[in-house]
């Protein structure tokens, strides 16, 4: 993951970016839309990668709906609004490793084939919302986390196809395992970087200078 969209400068303003709301209400329904789908087809298939998958669309739901709630307020209100979705974000990480240590230790065979369909499914529905959210990429604390987590998506679904080929061609487990380790580490390290910004950000709200910012 990239560093350099730490160096972002905050927003002056709360004033709502029209576009940035409109993208959020679009990318809200495809993520609640793709983890109905993929939950369900991650228990027919015994997969923990897209089981994580599947838990990030719901994840990045509840961020979306939280930025959509906080767009327009002050920088301090985006700024927690910002910690409440690295935790999120963390949260959904360590879930996603004692899950898939679970299946490791039952040994479960997921089904490729299926994984590569949702897969395939997930990539399109995460590359749209990642393509019109990039604009925002280096935004404040609020708007990035929104960004990283469609990154960190488009990455986790590439993962995932590659997953099910693993699977395909062992006839193990331990592709999907890997595959889902790797992306709760993605989940973990964005919400640290998240949490780490919007701390400062919230910081510099309550500063004398920007004393007139909520």
């Amino acid at each position: 993951m990239s560093t350099s969209c730490c160096d972002c400068t905050p927003e002056p303003s709360g004033a709502p970016d029209p576009h940035f709301r409109t993208v959020l209400w679009v990318a809200l329904t495809i993520n609640l839309a793709m983890f109905v789908v993929e939950i369900g087809a991650s228990l027919v298939a015994g997969s923990s990668a897209l089981q994580a998958d599947a838990l990030d669309f719901l994840a990045d739901a509840a961020n979306y709906a939280i930025s959509l709630s906080v767009a327009g307020l002050g920088l301090a209100w985006r700024a927690r609004a910002a910690l409440i979705k690295g935790a999120t974000m963390g949260m959904f990480g360590f879930g996603v490793l004692a899950g898939t240590l679970w299946h490791a230790v039952s040994g479960t065979v997921p089904r490729a084939e299926l994984m590569s369909v949702i897969g395939v499914a997930a990539l399109a529905a995460n590359g749209a919302v990642a393509a019109m959210l990039f604009r925002f990429r280096t935004g404040e604390a609020n708007m990035r986390s929104v960004w990283l987590c469609s990154r960190n998506d488009v990455i986790g679904n590439l993962a995932v196809l590659l997953a099910a080929a693993g699977v395909f061609g062992t006839g193990t487990g331990w592709p999907d395992f890997a595959v889902a380790f790797v992306m709760a580490g993605l989940g973990i390290s964005g919400a640290w970087k998240i949490m780490r910004q919007a701390s400062t950000e919230l910081a510099t709200a309550r500063s004398p200078a920007l004393a007139s910012i909520p």
